[in-house]
């Protein structure tokens, strides 16, 4: 598999290992870290390419007595990867390794500084936390709704009195703030705004009665729908597209908002399940070019009938066409398109494109579609070639407490475009050889400027 996802450390035993792809080409390989008497010793493992000779299988491994021969290489390709991962996954960061990749300046970044809290794992919450909007009002009303989750946590009917104070809360700042949030509503949306304010305030009436006779079971659905109708007054602020892609772009396919798409996938070997299907939001406001490149693909059916190609515990991945190509060819110029990292910070107007938040010196700043959720949606890429992404996509699988907002070593060095939202949970089932039957649209495709899919060819 040509654009590998290979900078994600899992745990292995005692040591950390890099995942690779079983059958990848032109991939970064896996390392396999084990800190010795203060010193972090690794190997290198290269992939096998689907058509490489058996030269390539491997390289030779690195004793601890070789380390410091490989240590600088490993500081110039990202000792921030390394640090970061060793102190979340084996306790302080105590390498044995200058911290720095050069005398200018520091480069590991103060731990303390970067995790700030429980990360955010809800990929409805991170979706409607990465709207480009600023109305404090309908956040207040927001919050408490997504904290009815943790207080379900607790066992029996005694969660309900933390959720009714929860509802509570939600109440009053839809009723101060109400004037403050139909104000922020985009003129065009406005109808629909108001429309949809009126369906939460009842709703949460009709929740307060639910947690009044005491009913558990019926709380978390009704959870989800009001915060499905604050989702959807959330996106009516959102003024028009207020992106601005770099004019080298513009020609490509761009998702101007959100998307939402259904993948089915035929599974194989499982007497329990034949057919799983995931739902999911491709986010055009923070990633208008890679968003706008896969649904375009989506459209031209480029996934239809393809197989996973990759499950190992840690990432589901898939996208490689057969034969030699490693990505899309485009019909038009019969060369494989590709797209650029796209990476939008918090705080930022427009996405960063080409380069890395490490490249930037920007590792402490935080991404607006971070890799918190189970079923995190992100294009694969070669290593060592930014702009390479093309078709191969991949979700992450692994939990967020070890790679949490802000401190996570994907965060800002892969584009991240959207999220599973329903059904994210199967992901974990799935198998190399099980098969994508079909992703089809389910709303959003008038968002798509640029279509290639209506060119002929």
């Amino acid at each position: 598999m040509a654009a590998l996802l290979s900078s994600h450390l899992r745990p292995c035993g005692s040591s950390l290992v890099l995942p690779v792809s079983p059958g990848g080409r032109n991939c970064y390989g896996g390392r396999s870290i084990r800190p010795e008497g203060g010193v972090a010793c690794f190997r290198r493992l290269v992939c096998r390419s689907s058509s490489s000779s058996s030269s390539r299988s491997s390289s030779p491994r690195f004793e601890p007595d070789e380390c410091q021969k490989v240590i600088p290489r490993f500081l110039k390709e990202g000792v921030v990867s390394l640090a970061l991962a060793v102190g979340l996954l084996a306790g302080a960061p105590a390498l044995d390794v200058p911290a720095y990749a050069s005398p200018s300046g520091p480069v590991v970044p103060d731990l303390a500084v970067l995790i700030s809290g429980p990360p955010i794992k809800d990929p409805g919450a991170l979706l409607r936390n990465a709207l480009p909007i600023d109305n404090k009002a309908i956040r207040e009303v927001q919050k408490p709704l997504e904290d009815i989750t943790e207080s379900l946590k607790v066992a029996g009917v005694k969660a309900l009195d933390s959720v009714e104070r929860n509802v509570r809360q939600a109440s009053r700042a839809l009723s101060q703030g109400r004037s403050l949030i139909l104000s922020g509503l985009a003129e065009s949306k406005r109808a629909l705004g108001e429309e949809t304010l009126s369906k939460l305030a009842a709703g949460l009436g009709e929740l307060q009665t639910i947690v009044e006779e005491r009913n558990r079971d019926a709380v978390a659905p009704k959870q989800k729908e009001l915060l499905q109708y604050v989702g959807s007054v959330e996106e009516d602020m959102v003024d028009g597209f207020p992106i601005e892609v770099p004019e080298e772009y513009r020609n490509m396919p761009i998702l101007k908002g959100r998307a939402t798409v259904d993948m089915k996938v035929k599974v194989k070997d499982n007497p329990n399940a034949q057919d799983f299907v995931f739902r999911m939001v491709l986010d055009g406001y923070n990633a208008p070019v890679t968003a706008g490149n896969f649904l375009d693909l989506v459209q031209r059916h480029f996934y239809d009938g393809m197989e996973i190609q990759r499950a190992d515990g840690f990432v589901v991945q898939t996208g490689d066409p057969d034969g030699p190509a490693e990505g899309f060819i485009d019909p038009s110029t019969e060369k494989i398109r590709t797209v650029p990292l796209e990476i939008m910070v918090v705080g930022d107007k427009s996405p960063i494109y080409g380069e890395t938040l490490e490249d930037l010196g920007r590792y402490k700043d935080q991404t607006r579609l971070p890799f918190n959720a189970f079923g995190t949606l992100a294009m694969a890429r070669e290593e060592f070639d930014n702009n390479s992404a093309s078709s191969q996509v991949f979700w992450l699988l692994k939990e967020s407490e070890l790679t949490p907002s802000n401190a996570n070593i994907l965060d800002g060095r892969y584009s991240v475009f959207g999220y599973i939202t329903q059904n994210e949970d199967l992901l974990a089932d799935l198998k190399v050889g099980d098969v994508i039957e079909s992703i089809e649209v389910v709303s959003g495709l008038d968002n798509l400027v640029n279509p290639s899919y209506k060119v002929a060819g």
